[in-house]
């Protein structure tokens, strides 16, 4: 089997330094594993790859001194964990290794964000460096897809998203099998697991009301009212859900005017084909009256992609005044403001809020449709 050639690997490789400890997170499925596989295969030193998830591999870490981790590596001077956060304490173990054994480097991955960082956030401090992996984007499809294909491609992603396998699956009926065994089997695995949380059926009922909420202003305690549990409750949830890559939060940008809503937020789904299977909704694009929420959903996720792939060091908002004027996509990054605009339709005729216009003068603004997406986004 062929596999795409993943972005951030070239900075993965630049970012293995010896005593340095490198964590590679992201949600299950997303092609982890098959990416430290390719390294692996290009790089000549000598290495130990161990499954965090098989239990000989947590007794070899169950002794942590520097004789034993010696003994573990065998002179070997790369350490690969899969699935690092099933090791208990394995930030203290780690900590110790880069610390006391000269010239080793670290390659860790994981699938859930609360884990990992908080196994290895503290004792890691100054040690390691981050970066997360997604489904596949769409600079990387470009290896695949030429010029004439694309925008047939991209209706086809809107529906069923971007992991990895659905390029191995010719028939909608296998895509769908694929993606509700993807929520109901792997992405749940880790937050199900966490504080022993048993029943999924709250869980699956808040990522529901959310995909529906795609792009609008979301309530905790609303989201509460209807699930019968608490806002605070619903706040954890979401936050949990963040942690394992499922949704992600955006908040509104304001600099104090009076009219400008800075206090909710908005809950996007980081995969297009998660979000349709929880609403039930796999249609093609013809038989649906959401395009526009699919395509704002994908084109934050795919630009989230490029910003984490390139290093960009932005922050990300939506804006929105109370006389209902808004904006899908706000960036503040290098001292300057960038809005953006989704329209799925290239030919739809809008204009800039004067609101914004009016507060924000110098900020760049431009519209992101299907003629111009593939510029923005590498």
């Amino acid at each position: 089997m062929n596999y795409l050639k993943r972005t951030i690997k070239p900075l993965l490789l630049e970012y293995l330094l010896p005593n340095k400890v490198l964590v590679l997170l992201g949600p299950r499925r997303v092609g982890k594993t098959v990416l430290i596989n390719q390294i692996l295969a290009e790089i000549t030193t000598s290495y130990l790859l161990l499954n965090g998830e098989d239990l000989s591999t947590r007794e070899l870490f169950s002794r942590r001194s520097v004789e034993n981790f010696l003994q573990l590596l065998d002179g070997k001077l790369l350490l690969v964990i899969d699935e690092a956060q099933k090791i208990p304490d394995i930030g203290n173990s780690l900590k110790l290794m880069v610390d006391e054994i000269k010239g080793l480097k670290i390659l860790v991955t994981g699938s859930s964000a609360f884990d990992v960082q908080n196994y290895t956030g503290e004792p890691l401090t100054g040690r390691k460096y981050t970066f997360n992996l997604y489904a596949l984007s769409e600079q990387e499809y470009e290896q695949i897809h030429p010029v004439q294909v694309r925008k047939d491609k991209l209706r086809e992603r809107l529906i069923y998203g971007n992991y990895p396998e659905l390029l191995q699956l010719d028939t909608k009926a296998k895509k769908n099998r694929y993606l509700n065994d993807l929520v109901t089997s792997y992405l749940l695995k880790d937050i199900l697991a966490f504080e022993n949380i048993r029943n999924s059926d709250k869980i699956i009922s808040l990522l529901r009301l959310l995909a529906y909420q795609v792009g609008n202003l979301v309530s905790t305690s609303e989201l509460g009212s209807q699930l019968g549990m608490s806002g605070n409750t619903v706040t954890k949830y979401l936050d949990l859900l963040s942690k394992v890559f499922i949704i992600h939060r955006l908040g509104g940008f304001s600099r104090n005017l009076r009219r400008e809503i800075a206090k909710s937020n908005k809950w996007y789904f980081f995969d297009n084909g998660i979000r349709n299977i929880l609403t039930a909704n796999l249609n093609p694009i013809e038989l649906r009256n959401d395009i526009g929420q699919l395509w704002e959903n994908y084109i934050i996720s795919e630009r989230i992609k490029y910003q984490q792939y390139t290093g960009m060091l932005v922050n990300n908002y939506f804006w929105r005044t109370y006389d209902q004027q808004e904006i899908d996509w706000i960036e503040d990054r290098g001292g300057n403001l960038h809005a953006y605009e989704f329209k799925w339709n290239p030919k739809r005729k809008t204009r800039i809020p004067k609101g914004w216009q009016n507060n924000y003068p110098d900020a760049e603004f431009e519209f992101i449709n299907t003629d111009n997406y593939a510029n923005w986004l590498k």
